[in-house]
C-alpha cells in the first residue's frame, strides 16, 4: 500500500484515484437526474472542495453556475470548533436551488453555518453533496443528501484536503498512519 510523508506525518493510501472518479462520475448522474429541467446554484467551500468542485461541475449537464465561499474551522489536524467566513456571499441567490459541494463532512459546524446562511437568504431549496463523511463524527441533523464516501473518523489528506496546507494536489485520499 502506498505511503507518503507530509511535514512530519505519515499517511497511507486510503481511496485511490480511479475510486474517487467513479464516485463523482456516479453523484453527477444523481444530480444530473434529479435536477433535470432546473437551473441550479453550486456553492463550493473552499479551499477542500475546490478539486470535488471542479470534476463534479465537468460532469454536470444542468444548467448551472458555481460560486465559492471560504470558511475555516481547523487547525493542524483537529477542528477548532469555531467557523470563520474568510470570503462571503457576494452575489443574490435569492429563490435559486442551491447545491452544496462540501470535501468533508466532520462535527457538521461548517454545513450548519452555511445552511444557516443559505436560509436567510430565501433560498429556494438546499441540496448538499459531501464528497467525506465521517459519520462517527457527525453531530448535526442536516441531512446530507448525496455521499461520496463515509469513512472512519480519521484525519485524511489529497484530493483538496489539507494537513497544514501541503497535500491538497494529491489525486488520492490518504489517512494519518497512527
Amino acid at each position: 500500500m502506498k505511503e507518503i510523508q507530509i511535514l512530519e506525518k505519515k499517511f497511507r493510501e486510503f481511496i485511490p484515484e480511479l475510486a474517487i472518479k467513479k464516485r463523482v462520475n456516479e453523484l453527477a448522474t444523481q444530480i444530473n437526474h434529479e435536477f433535470a429541467g432546473r437551473e441550479v446554484l453550486f456553492v463550493g467551500i473552499l479551499n477542500g472542495a475546490f478539486m470535488f468542485a471542479a470534476d463534479l461541475l465537468r460532469k454536470i449537464e444542468l444548467k448551472a453556475r458555481i460560486s465559492f465561499i471560504k470558511l475555516a474551522s481547523y487547525q493542524g489536524i483537529s477542528s477548532s470548533g469555531t467557523i470563520k467566513a474568510l470570503i462571503g456571499w457576494n452575489e443574490d441567490i435569492k429563490h435559486k436551488n442551491i447545491i452544496v459541494l462540501e470535501d468533508i463532512v466532520d462535527t457538521g459546524s461548517t454545513l450548519e453555518y452555511t445552511v444557516n446562511e443559505l436560509a436567510i437568504r430565501n433560498v429556494t431549496g438546499i441540496k448538499i453533496v459531501a464528497l467525506l463523511l465521517k459519520r462517527a463524527a457527525y453531530t448535526k441533523n442536516i441531512p446530507i443528501d448525496y455521499i461520496g464516501f463515509e469513512i472512519p473518523n480519521d484525519f485524511v489528506v489529497g484530493y483538496g484536503l489539507d494537513y497544514n496546507g501541503f497535500g491538497r494536489n494529491l489525486a488520492s485520499i490518504f489517512t494519518l498512519i497512527h
